[in-house]
């Protein structure tokens, strides 16, 4: 059992995973209650659990964080019953979340609920945060603008491999700018799952839409805007994206706070995150760019790994998931990026080097470029820094894959996209370096060891034995 306990917390917000079979019908999913006008429960079990709620923190709300992907005139069944087996096992279907009238008694409430059998989970919901290096807006050299498409061969990649429309990319950022000319005609329809209240983020000063979930995912910082330039950017006045003719579905899963420079960022709460995550999922998204996360020394020594359940669950639908490994600079696991089946990604910069603020460790699988990246800017362009553009590299790459994959009638998943990238990857600038994974991603020579993989195998399954019956080989 796991019990959260660290900061930054959202107050007065748990989120509590019950076992199999434990989570009452009754309880409504978070979007029908917040964009449906649907009643909140005011209670859970009508019994130990409720009778926990009410001692430590008087007055309580709850639903459950997720929708299940099954419509409900589908299966002529409520509640619970709606959700499959693999949103049951994942445990995405088990998840409620919480709202305390009186946050003060948490910690002992949050210990309280640890030891009830019926819970699997409990942790303090809390904040979330976009690892993002200050940009520069405006132009660049010429000699600026292409150099991280050259260095891991993507123009050669995509002459090979074009990217197919059906293969979809989910970016869950801070949003895009929808209007901007490098990306509006390159937009699926996305949405908003951004649901932040002043009080609860810890004094930071939240700016533009917080409140309000929706369906235009507008981004308000920038974070989500240059991410989807790596992706998908038309090519006008920067190098066309490296995902080629793959969709793009934008989610909105952060919204925008002013720091003490006055320079916006992204921050969410985790179940924002992760509601935002599963409804990408359910859409039919093959690949999921994070660029976000918590890194494990702001956890408390017992505390669940943040979107534990939405990794699993993104995993068994066979989504392939490439998160950034983070920006300290330190030796130390980020979340999701240290997840088991989640690509991490680590940046260089244009020789070939680790980037000083890119965060190490055993489970970063590979670097792509991440300082001073020319892209899609708020008005115009900017030039940003961080592992959070060198993950979407990956991430379009990972999309090249995907439509290659397809294109073969072949299944693709995070495990073996990650074997291949890694398998593919080029050497770094110098020798002995470690925690930045197993080299610079190759475009090229990924999709490349993919055809190779799936040529092999079809020419394995020809080699191996038939048993034939007697009464067959008689005949």
């Amino acid at each position: 059992m796991n019990v959260a306990v660290a900061a930054p917390r959202v107050p007065g917000r748990l989120l509590v995973t019950l076992r199999l079979g434990e989570v009452p019908e009754h309880l409504p999913g978070l979007r029908a209650c917040t964009q449906y006008g649907t009643p909140i429960a005011e209670h859970i079990d009508g019994g130990v659990i409720d009778r926990l709620l009410r001692h430590h923190a008087g007055a309580f709300r709850a639903a459950r964080l997720h929708s299940a992907r099954t419509p409900r005139s589908a299966r002529a069944v409520t509640g619970a019953r709606r959700f499959d087996d693999v949103e049951q096992l994942s445990g995405v279907a088990r998840v409620l979340r919480i709202e305390l009238r009186d946050p003060s008694g948490a910690y002992k409430l949050l210990q309280a609920l640890a030891e009830l059998p019926m819970v699997e989970r409990v942790g303090a919901d809390h904040l979330c945060s976009a690892p993002f290096a200050t940009p520069a807006s405006g132009g660049a050299h010429e000699s600026q603008r292409a150099w991280a498409r050259e260095l891991i061969r993507l123009p050669q990649a995509l002459a090979y491999e074009p990217g197919d429309p059906a293969t979809v990319i989910g970016l869950a950022d801070t949003g895009v700018a929808v209007e901007h000319e490098e990306l509006s005609t390159r937009l699926r329809a996305g949405f908003d799952s951004v649901d932040l209240d002043p009080a609860t983020v810890g004094g930071l000063t939240l700016v533009g839409d917080y409140r309000h979930r929706g369906e235009r995912p507008q981004d308000e910082v920038g974070h989500g805007t240059g991410c989807a330039g790596i992706l998908v950017a038309r090519g006008r006045d920067i190098p066309p994206g490296g995902a080629g003719a793959c969709g793009l579905t934008p989610v909105r899963v952060l919204g925008a706070a002013v720091g003490a420079d006055d320079r916006r960022f992204g921050v969410g709460a985790l179940d924002n995150i992760d509601a935002g995550m599963k409804r990408l999922i359910d859409l039919g998204v093959k690949v999921i760019n994070m660029s976000f996360g918590t890194p494990e020394s702001a956890l408390g020594a017992d505390a669940p790994k943040p979107h534990e359940e939405i990794v699993r669950y993104a995993l068994a639908r066979g989504v392939i998931l490439v998160a950034a490994s983070g920006n300290s600079g330190l030796t130390e696991k980020y979340y999701p990026a240290a997840h088991e089946g989640v690509i991490a990604v680590g940046a260089i910069d244009s020789q070939r080097r680790p980037a000083s603020f890119s965060t190490r460790g055993e489970h970063v699988a590979i670097c792509a470029p991440g300082r001073d990246i020319l892209t899609c800017g708020l008005a115009g362009y900017q030039t940003a820094s961080g592992t959070s553009f060198a993950s979407p590299f990956v991430a379009a790459i990972c999309g090249l894959l995907a439509s290659r994959s397809q294109r073969r009638a072949w299944p693709l998943d995070s495990v073996e996209a990650r074997e291949v990238l890694i398998e593919s990857a080029r050497p770094f600038a110098s020798a002995g370096i470690e925690g930045c994974g197993h080299g610079v991603v190759d475009a090229m020579a990924a999709l490349q060891a993919l055809d190779a993989r799936i040529d092999r195998a079809i020419r394995d399954e020809g080699d191996e034995p038939v048993d034939i019956p007697p009464a067959l080989a008689a005949a």
